[in-house]
């Protein structure tokens, strides 16, 4: 969906400039026109009485001209305010679509897996993990191939400076997966809440950043949500809490080592940049064979051997869907995030959890109580305080 629609939106985007960039150099050139005409009246005027005189008594002959620019000026203001007209709603339409895209197919990867590994009771989270990857490596090579991205190629110098990043990107995805089979999807949303508290306090050590008191008044009520949640969760699991809270370290960690990692990795790509495609392709490349070495570890090979899921064509396509949607959640983000920006995307993402979370709880029939469900809502809602907080601080004044 991701890599269909966003050739299309960046035509849509080029073609009407292009169409008023001519709008406005036939604009120039009708006025650059009239300048010569009356620069001539000047030049006129000061060679000689005769043509000056033939000048100022010929008005009849300047009024058509003057009529003319008048009209072809009206009617080029008109199809400029059309054109205008028409790119904003071309930019709205397209807003829209892509951020109605950003947020299904990110609610639908959380439900996809919770359907792999608890209503069909998959034990392989890292062989799923590893399937899913496999299935981005694919997508996203073939598309570089084809030319409708672009990725850096994956040197030793880039392997070298990514892989630290890579480990711990790989074991966020695990231990998401290990979470997600014995949590439900309301709750994992508000624990994961808990990885902004831990980003925060990374980012006070590591880059001296200080936060306001509104951004750490919406993490304080996310600790309180999270706590709140867990001691009124009638599916309470022990391991999937830990699980969960092993998840939000690696996931802040992964966030605060990024950002240290990006500006090294850029001076060792041949463009000196490195776009979401190529780090797709790079994380998702160099985390097959630490996957294949962990299903080993871990002992699902014979798990796999045993399991009759993976004889069942229907398991087949619910696994290929999930693959398709993660890599999709890193097309439609990038595409979102380039027609409205961070604030929109951000708050949107927010908000997004809100229906995620009602869904999970619909769909999978999890049995709460009115303390959890407002514990649960009251996560959600500190999210979208903790956004608009940070908003605000990064607006200028």
């Amino acid at each position: 969906m991701g890599s269909g629609t966003l050739p299309t939106s960046v035509s849509l985007d080029s073609q009407v400039p292009h169409l008023e960039r001519l709008l406005i150099q036939d604009g120039d050139n009708i006025s650059r026109n009239f300048k010569i005409h009356e620069g001539n009246g000047m030049v006129d005027q000061v060679a000689g009485p005769l043509r000056r005189e033939t000048v100022i008594r010929s008005p009849l002959l300047m009024k058509p001209l003057g009529d003319e620019v008048d009209l072809e000026g009206g009617k080029l203001e008109k199809e400029r305010d059309r054109v205008t007209r028409s790119n904003k709603l071309v930019k709205v339409n397209t807003a829209l679509i892509s951020g109605l895209a950003y947020c299904i197919s990110s609610c639908s990867m959380i439900l996809v897996n919770k359907v792999v590994l608890s209503s069909y009771n998959f034990s392989g989270g890292i062989s799923l993990m590893l399937y899913q990857n496999f299935i981005a490596v694919i997508i996203v090579f073939t598309l570089s191939r084809f030319g409708l991205v672009s990725t850096e190629p994956l040197t030793w110098k880039l392997i070298k400076v990514w892989l630290p990043v890579n480990i711990i990107f790989v074991g966020m995805l695990i231990t998401s997966m290990f979470s997600l089979k014995y949590i439900n999807v309301a709750m994992v949303t508000v624990l994961k809440n808990v990885t902004n508290v831990i980003t925060a306090v990374g980012e006070i050590y590591l880059f001296n950043k200080r936060h306001d008191s509104r951004v750490w008044a919406s993490l304080f009520l996310m600790i309180i949500s999270a706590i709140c949640g867990g001691i009124t969760d009638l599916s309470f699991h022990a391991i999937g809490y830990s699980w969960q809270i092993v998840n939000c370290f690696l996931t802040a960690s992964y966030s605060l080592t990024l950002r240290r990692v990006m500006d090294t990795a850029k001076q060792v790509t041949r463009s000196g940049n490195l776009n979401e495609f190529s780090m797709v392709l790079l994380n998702n490349t160099l985390s097959l064979p630490l996957g294949l070495l962990l299903v080993f570890v871990f002992n699902e090979v014979d798990y796999l051997y045993q399991t009759p899921l993976l004889r069942s064509p229907v398991f087949w396509l619910v696994t290929t869907l999930s693959g398709f949607l993660g890599l999709a959640i890193s097309f439609t983000s990038m595409w979102f995030l380039h027609q409205t920006g961070a604030t929109t995307y951000s708050l949107v993402g927010s908000l997004n959890k809100i229906p995620l979370s009602i869904t999970g709880i619909l769909l999978f029939n999890v049995p709460t109580t009115l303390e959890n469900s407002a514990s649960i809502f009251f996560g959600l809602l500190a999210g979208v305080f903790f956004a608009r907080a940070k908003l605000k601080k990064s607006q200028p004044g």
